[in-house]
């Protein structure tokens, strides 16, 4: 499901106009990634699932066209742990 297809089914099946539903979707994704660039940031939908900041360390890698070893940054990245009803739902 695309970004475009998901306004049109919160529109739909909230009854609102597809530009409120934009501004919607728009908030709520801003509200999450401003909620995770905080330091212990973390973000729980009860019942959804809970999306977590996690600090990924420095590690080796290889370059897969010239298979040399190449040494990969520490980082943070996000990760998505679902909820009880949308793994039993899926």
């Amino acid at each position: 499901m695309t970004k475009a297809e998901l306004v049109d089914k919160m529109a739909k099946d909230a009854g609102i106009t597809k530009v409120a539903a934009a501004k919607a979707l728009n908030s709520f994704i801003d509200g999450v990634t401003k909620a995770l660039k905080k330091k212990d940031g973390k973000v729980t939908l009860v019942g959804f699932g809970s999306f977590v900041k996690v600090r990924r360390s420095a590690r080796k890698g290889r370059n897969p066209q010239t298979g040399k070893p190449i040494q990969i940054k520490a980082r943070n990245v996000v990760k998505f742990r679902p909820g009880k009803q949308l793994r039993e739902a899926v």
